[in-house]
């Protein structure tokens, strides 16, 4: 459970983040029509159903869906499409807010110095590291924290030998619940918290690293 919670949270969220910190660059640096309408369908995404994205995924792949020749139905990779969904909106979202709060001086100061545009974006990338971290910490909450939506991509299923093919720490917290089995439940919620707490050090440790640099 542990590792198919880190597996298909942190491949999420890392090709989330390759797809967002982009798309934050390109919004945060330019101007173009329906700038504010894409502003406000990210922020909208940040607060869209889980399990509405666990049923679009879900008929993604399935036999009927675009998807279905690949057979992902219940499998980690359906679930790493879902938490991919989930964690992009806040992701690009926190970091355009904080590229758009480096202060203008900052910028103007690159450009004087003869700094091309790379070279201006690469400052104002620094500046706001800070925020892109919370940005990237904030997806992986919510990814690692998802029950909705695995639970309907992923089926919550283990093997007759009960190894995990695609229950999560979630998923598996749900199912003790509800069994009654709160122990184990309280137990397996400890863990979760702690790998959460684990992945937020070490992001801002490596954050911290590369400022001292």
């Amino acid at each position: 459970m542990i590792y198919v919670s880190l597996y298909v949270s942190l491949t999420a969220v890392a090709l989330s983040t390759l797809f967002s910190i982009p798309i934050a660059v390109v919004m945060g640096f330019t101007d173009f029509p329906g700038k504010q309408f894409a502003k406000s369908v990210i922020n909208t995404g940040m607060g869209f159903p889980s399990v509405v994205v666990g049923l679009l995924v879900l008929f993604a792949v399935s036999n009927q869906g675009p998807l279905g020749a690949l057979d992902l139905v219940f499998t980690k990779q359906a679930m790493i499409m879902s938490q991919f969904v989930l964690a992009t909106p806040p992701i690009t979202a926190i970091s355009l807010a904080a590229i758009s709060g480096v202060d203008q001086n900052v910028r103007d100061a690159a450009r004087v110095l003869g700094g091309t545009r790379v070279d201006v974006a690469l400052v104002v990338l620094k500046e706001a590291r800070y925020g892109i971290a919370t940005a990237i910490l904030a997806g992986f909450g919510r990814a690692i924290s998802e029950v909705g939506s695995v639970l309907i991509v992923g089926g919550n299923i283990t093997g007759a030998d009960g190894i995990s093919k695609t229950r999560t720490l979630t998923t598996a917290i749900q199912l003790e619940a509800r069994q009654g089995q709160y122990e184990t439940a309280m137990i397996l919620g400890a863990v979760l918290v702690t790998l959460v707490l684990t992945v937020n050090a070490v992001v801002i440790r490596l954050g911290d690293q590369g400022v001292h640099r």
